[in-house]
C-alpha cells in the first residue's frame, strides 16, 4: 500500500527514462528502520534487567544484524540507489536502535506491550518486499549459476536463523 505513494516511473528499453529509485528501496528502509527500533527496545530493557543479559543480547542482535544489514545493502542497490546513498541511508536507518536503546532502558516496564505491536509491522514490510519484489527478480534470472546462487542464500539465511534461535 505504501509503494503507491513513492513515486516510481517504470520504463522500457529504447525509451527516454530518467533514473529513479524504486519503491523497495525505501520500504525496506522504513522496515529496517522500526526493525532496527525494536532491537534498539530489546537492548535497552535487557540491559535495565541484567548488564550480563544487556550484553548477552546486544552480541545476539549484532549477530543477527550482519546478514540482514548486507542484504538489505543489496535491496537499496537493487532498489536504483548509489552505492554511497545506500551506506549513508542504511546507516542512518540503524541509527534508529539507539534511540530504542534509551527508550527501552527508561520505559522498560512497558516495553513488552510496545513491541507487540512494533515487530508485526517491521516484519510485514520486510516480507512485502520479498514477495513482492525480490522473488519476482529472481525467477526472471534464467541462468543456472544466479539461480544455484539464490539457493545457497536461501538456505544459508534458514540454517543462520536456525543457529540464532537455537542460541537466543
Amino acid at each position: 500500500m505504501l509503494e503507491k505513494y513513492f513515486y516510481w516511473r517504470h520504463c522500457h528499453k529504447g525509451e527516454q527514462c530518467e533514473i529513479h529509485t524504486h519503491p523497495v528501496a525505501y520500504l525496506i528502509l522504513l522496515g529496517d528502520g522500526i526493525h532496527n527500533f525494536i532491537d534498539g527496545i530489546i537492548i535497552g530493557s535487557s540491559f535495565y534487567t541484567d548488564i550480563k543479559l544487556g550484553v548477552i543480547s546486544t552480541l545476539m542482535i549484532i549477530l543477527h544484524e550482519i546478514p540482514q544489514e548486507l542484504g538489505d545493502f543489496g535491496v537499496l542497490l537493487y532498489g536504483g540507489l548509489t552505492k554511497f546513498k545506500a551506506l549513508f541511508y542504511n546507516f542512518l536507518s540503524a541509527v534508529t536502535a539507539i534511540l530504542g536503546t534509551i527508550i527501552g532502558f527508561f520505559v522498560s516496564q512497558n516495553v513488552h506491550n510496545v513491541v507487540v505491536y512494533l515487530l508485526p509491522i517491521a516484519a510485514g514490510g520486510f516480507i512485502y518486499t520479498a514477495a513482492s519484489d525480490l522473488v519476482p527478480a529472481i525467477q526472471k534470472q534464467k541462468e543456472l549459476k544466479t539461480a544455484n546462487i539464490s539457493l545457497f542464500c536461501f538456505i544459508f539465511g534458514i540454517i543462520l536463523m536456525f543457529i540464532l534461535k537455537v542460541n537466543h
